[in-house]
């Protein structure tokens, strides 16, 4: 029954709700686990600062290497964020043989293959549930749950700020700075949302998200991304007329052995189960050769939704220990990665034209469409009473990206059309 001890680096919110529930559970984790698990060290940045919750002042330090460099720690929790500071700590505490629960995205986005190859040398659990969608063992599941098949499709809200946004615009059809302000207001979005709202946080969990579904080394680089700054009323007017919610998705998907990934807001049609997630909850949808479509639901941040999900990962590095088989479960991704071209990315898209309001028009976008092969699903053109200009709105069939691409940069030379309003991917 030796106790399994743990330094913790971060005590913010999700700091703070792993301590409440390694304490307050302390009799269900220990019957798990077969030992008690105690929280040894944590590093913060002020240890006079008044706490939430009672903390034993003697187990705090300003210095986090009194935590990785602590002889009786074996697992360090990381919950202080940061990343190239952070990996120093990390990569140090593998050295010495202590075990990395971390609910890092940036950090495992960025560094995560490198961390991995330090664990697998020192043969060390890396467990980082918590870094992709908060309370939902979207990993873990990736990871033993379709361990034996094969990933074919990841499609999710990963982001509770936007998906809140675009939840807001939607039901109460208020504009995109007001929501963001809003937003800000209640603490659902960063003073800078830059992360958020331009797509970089969701793209990163997405470059993990493909790296564990499709066992090769995704990438920041490698997802396409472009976020909900641009989104109007109107969008989401013109969405919904058709059938549609907007929503930011990530979506990865492999064909053969090539793969694709992506940031971006998509129309999806409202029988789509991802389409009635809303507020600030997050879904991801995975599809499998052989077990067809899942899709996995819940609270994608927060302190006890995030925290429940790190000390699950405490759990799961204890029960390796008392097993002796700490590191054997470390996902080393092993393919080579092949990314699709333009030419073999295919999806519907939205377009809303702004165009002049005179005969002859349509048939000469039409045209363009047809000289690239991207045949039409629909076409509308219709006056607009707060806009001189008529407006065309075209919903596509599959095409491809390079084929769309060659139509946009068409049209910008076209003066007949006066603005390309927005563009959107299609799924359903």
């Amino acid at each position: 029954m030796k106790p399994v001890k743990v330094g913790l680096l971060g005590l913010g919110t999700v700091g703070t709700g792993v301590v409440r529930i390694v304490e307050g559970n302390q009799e269900d984790l220990s019957s798990q686990v077969g030992s008690p698990i105690i929280i040894e060290k944590i590093a913060v940045k002020n240890t006079e600062k008044d706490r939430v919750i009672p903390i034993d002042r003697a187990k705090l330090t300003e210095d986090p290497w009194e935590v990785i460099r602590h002889p009786d720690i074996d697992v360090i929790v990381e919950v202080m964020g940061g990343i190239d500071q952070t990996k120093e700590y990390i990569l140090e505490a593998l050295e010495r043989g202590k075990h990395i629960v971390t609910a890092n995205k940036d950090l495992m986005a960025l560094h995560g293959s490198e961390i991995l190859a330090k664990a697998q040398e020192k043969q060390c659990d890396v467990f980082y549930e918590a870094s992709v969608a908060g309370g939902i063992p979207i990993i873990r599941t990736l990871i033993e749950g379709f361990s034996s098949d094969r990933i074919t499709r990841i499609m999710g809200i990963v982001n509770g700020t936007t998906n809140y946004i675009l939840t807001k615009m939607s039901q109460e059809g208020a504009s995109y700075e007001e929501v963001l302000a809003e937003a800000q207001a209640l603490g659902y979005a960063e003073t800078d949302p830059t992360s958020d709202v331009e797509g970089l946080d969701a793209a990163r969990k997405m470059a993990i998200l493909g790296t564990l579904g499709f066992r090769t080394n995704v990438e920041l680089k490698d997802v396409a991304v472009k976020g909900i700054s641009a989104v109007t009323r109107e969008d989401i007017t013109y969405a919904k007329r058709l059938g549609y919610e907007l929503k930011l998705l990530g979506i990865a998907d492999r064909i053969g052995d090539e793969i694709t990934i992506s940031v971006q807001p998509t129309m999806v049609r409202k029988n789509h189960p991802i389409a009635s997630v809303n507020g600030v909850f997050n879904a991801v949808y995975v599809h499998g050769e052989a077990v067809g479509e899942t899709m996995f639901y819940g609270a994608g941040a927060g302190e006890m939704p995030t925290a429940t999900s790190v000390v699950a990962d405490i759990v799961a590095v204890t029960k390796n220990l008392k097993l002796g088989v700490n590191g054997v479960k470390a996902i080393v991704p092993y393919k080579k990665k092949r990314l699709q071209s333009d030419e073999q990315i295919f999806s519907k898209n939205f377009i809303l034209l702004h165009v002049d309001d005179k005969a002859g028009v349509l048939a000469q976008i039409t045209q363009i469409f047809a000289e690239y092969e991207v045949s039409l699903a629909s076409v509308v053109q219709q006056p607009n009473e707060h806009n001189p200009d008529a407006e065309i709105i075209i919903v596509t069939h599959n095409a491809s990206k390079a084929s769309m691409d060659k139509v946009l940069k068409h049209f910008e030379s076209l003066n007949v059309i006066r603005r390309i309003k927005s563009v959107y991917r299609v799924e359903g």
